[in-house]
C-alpha cells in the first residue's frame, strides 16, 4: 500500500485559519478530498494521512466524518486539548473511530519555547498511549533537544517528525539541525516525515539537489524502516506542484532496494498508524 503520510483539508475561512498570512494567499480556499483524489491517483497512492491544520475538537469530527465518507483517506491526525484535566474524555469520545490514528499540536507557533516540557501537556501524552495513538511533532528546529527529552520519558509512546522538523533549506544551514535529529532519531519510538520540504526552500525556484544534503542526514540518522513520504499538500503548492513535491522523495530513493522503496512510499506510514493492507 503506497500512502501520502500528510496532508490537510479545510474549508477556508480567514477566522478558523488565522496563521494564513498574506504570502498564503494562494492556499486560501477550499482543498477537498475530491481535490486530492485525482493528485493521488496521478502519484499512485493507494490514499492519505489528513492531519489537523487548527486547535479545534470541531476540525477533529469533521476531518474524521471526511475520513469515514472518502476511503482514500486511510486515517486521520487530529486534535484534542493536551492540556486540558479533561484529555481523557476527549480521547475516549474521538478515539472511539477506529479513524483516529494519532494526535498533533502546533507546538512551533506556542511562545513558549519549552512548551513540550509543560507538565500539562506531558500528561496528554501520556495519555495516548492508552488509546493506541500516535503523536505527530511539528516543531522547528530549536525545539529539537525538548523533542529529544519528550521522547526519551515516553519511551512506549509512539512519536513521527513532521517535516524533519523544518531545517532552512532555503539558507543552506545544516547545524545544529544535523546533530540535534541524531539524538532524537536515537529512541526508536520515533520516525520522520519527508514531507514540508519545499516550504523550507525558497519558494518556486528550488531544485532537486537542494534537498540532496538534508535527505542525506535524514536517512544517515533514520535509515529507511521509519521514513515515510508525505506531501504537505496543499501548502507544498506554496512552493511547487503535488508531483514535483513528491518526486523530490521518489528520485532520491531509487538508490536504494525495491523493498526498501516500498516501506517509505507507504509501508512504514501503515506500520507507524496502524493501517492494514486491505483497509477501506
Amino acid at each position: 500500500m503506497r500512502i501520502d503520510a500528510h496532508q490537510h483539508f479545510w474549508i477556508y475561512n480567514e477566522q478558523d485559519y488565522s496563521w494564513m498570512s498574506e504570502e498564503h494567499k494562494p492556499i486560501q480556499q477550499d482543498f477537498l478530498p475530491q481535490h486530492l483524489k485525482p493528485l493521488l491517483q496521478k502519484s499512485v497512492f493507494d490514499g492519505s494521512i489528513a492531519v489537523q491544520a487548527r486547535q479545534s475538537l470541531q476540525e477533529t469530527e469533521w476531518l474524521l466524518s471526511l475520513a469515514g465518507e472518502h476511503p482514500e483517506v486511510k486515517g486521520v491526525v487530529g486534535w484534542v486539548d493536551l492540556c486540558s484535566t479533561q484529555v481523557e474524555q476527549q480521547l475516549e469520545r474521538y478515539a472511539r473511530n477506529p479513524l483516529l490514528r494519532g494526535v498533533r499540536h502546533v507546538v512551533h507557533d506556542e511562545p513558549e519555547d519549552a512548551f513540550l516540557l509543560r507538565d500539562d501537556f506531558r500528561r496528554g501524552i501520556a495519555a495516548l498511549e492508552r488509546f493506541g495513538l500516535t503523536y505527530d511533532l511539528l516543531i522547528f528546529p530549536k525545539h529539537l533537544p525538548y523533542a529529544v527529552d519528550l521522547v526519551k520519558t515516553f519511551p512506549n509512546q509512539r512519536f513521527v517528525l513532521d517535516h524533519i522538523a523544518k531545517p532552512d533549506i532555503a539558507h543552506r544551514i545544516v547545524s545544529p539541525w544535523r546533530e540535534e535529529l541524531a539524538q532524537l532519531a536515537a529512541y526508536q519510538n520515533v520516525y520522520c516525515k519527508l514531507s514540508g520540504m519545499v516550504t523550507e526552500a525558497a519558494w518556486g525556484y528550488w531544485k532537486e539537489e537542494d534537498f540532496k544534503p538534508y535527505l542525506d542526514l535524514v536517512f544517515e540518522c533514520f535509515g529507511t524502516d521509519r521514513l515515510m513520504i508525505g506531501s504537505d499538500w496543499p501548502v507544498c503548492t506554496l512552493s511547487g506542484t503535488y508531483e514535483g513535491t513528491i518526486n523530490i522523495v521518489k528520485q532520491y530513493i531509487n538508490r536504494f532496494t525495491a523493498e526498501a522503496q516500498a516501506q517509505i512510499l507507504g509501508g512504514n506510514c501503515a506500520e507507524f498508524y496502524g493501517i492494514s493492507q486491505g483497509e477501506k
